[in-house]
């Protein structure tokens, strides 16, 4: 199938394209909503920090997480779930997202976490978590709303990092965030002209559009992209997508290839690479390329760009999300709509 803006447009009636197109400018915004954040805590009165969130709404925070370890001094961990971790404290600050406000799981972390006495700090566009955080006297920084959460990711991203910066757990550095929008600006208009033959995403989603995408990646900074990676394919391709993490994937995963040929063939393995990748990781990397060549359909290496840490991480999350989207567009569908996710929601209102 030969794509055309014509046809695109036919398919994509939400206009995912244009966020996609736009999305260094939502960066710009989320800089912007960082100048006037409400009043904060200190780094000095918290020993561990949880972010509670699910789906688009937690990958901005476990982005966050990934991205500053290597700095922040205190455990930081991603809870995907309804309660929380046993050591949550009134010295632990609970970052609540949710782009709704209205996410059951979050919302019920957000007051299991004030019963606990933690420090709670709100990422919402609206809805409970803004009601409740605002008869609570809780700090909500408040984001743009209207979007798929998941294309809401500069709204979740930049403004934590900011308040983190801005409470003392760490030092932003406002250069590689300007890298990162040029970068990306850069980018989106290669990536967003079909004709053009630098257009990476467009080859790659012709690579994965009859197979199953298995992503690998490094399981220090790149995992969570991994995790982009396989969430945006599920979500706007309405395809599945594996992955998997170096050197984990090297203790078991290497030898199930194996077996069913048939199914491996149908495969297409993508091994996203940076540059300041641990030197034994780089070695597993190519040697395992070399290991299941063979049994995979094919096995390409995609590569981060940039030359700051946060344009390496985000060059390779703005390849994904176009990927994705000519994905969608070469299955012929609205990249937009999730609807077993809202008839999963509905039927779970129902429940009491």
């Amino acid at each position: 199938m030969t794509l055309t803006e014509t046809l695109i447009n036919s398919i994509d009636k939400q206009g995912m394209q244009k966020l996609l197109r736009g999305f260094y400018r939502q960066i710009e915004e989320g800089v912007e909503i960082s100048k006037s954040f409400p009043k904060l805590y200190s780094a000095n009165q918290v020993t561990s920090i949880v972010l509670s969130g699910l789906g688009g709404s937690a990958i901005g925070g476990d982005l966050v997480r990934s991205y500053i370890a290597d700095e922040i001094k205190v455990p930081f961990l991603i809870n995907r779930n309804y309660t929380l971790p046993k050591f949550v404290d009134s010295n632990t600050l609970v970052i609540i997202s949710s782009y709704s406000g209205n996410t059951e799981e979050t919302i019920a972390s957000y007051k299991e976490a004030k019963k606990r006495k933690a420090k709670i700090l709100c990422i919402t566009s609206g809805g409970e978590v803004l009601n409740f955080a605002n008869k609570q006297k809780d700090p909500v920084i408040l984001i743009p709303g209207g979007l798929p959460p998941r294309a809401a990711l500069g709204y979740s991203f930049f403004p934590l990092l900011f308040a983190l910066g801005k409470m003392g757990f760490i030092n932003v550095k406002k250069k590689d965030v300007a890298e990162t929008i040029s970068l990306l600006k850069l980018n989106s208009s290669i990536y967003g002209n079909i004709a053009s033959d630098k257009n990476i995403a467009l080859q790659l989603a012709s690579m994965l559009k009859n197979s199953l995408p298995i992503i690998f990646s490094s399981s220090d900074k790149f995992d969570v992209v991994n995790l982009r990676w396989r969430g945006q394919i599920n979500e706007n391709a309405k395809m599945m997508a594996y992955g998997n993490v170096f050197p984990e994937l090297n203790h078991n995963e290497i030898v199930g290839w194996e077996s069913i040929p048939q199914i491996m063939q149908q495969s297409s393995i993508f091994i996203l690479r940076d540059e300041e990748d641990n030197s034994r990781i780089q070695s597993r990397m190519d040697i395992t390329q070399n290991i299941l060549q063979p049994f995979a359909g094919n096995v390409t290496e995609v590569f981060s760009e940039g030359s700051s840490l946060l344009a390496r991480i985000f060059s390779l999350i703005h390849l994904g999300d176009w990927v994705s989207f000519y994905l969608a567009m070469m299955h012929k569908v609205d990249p937009t709509p999730v609807t077993k996710i809202d008839y999963l929601k509905s039927e779970l209102s129902k429940i009491q």
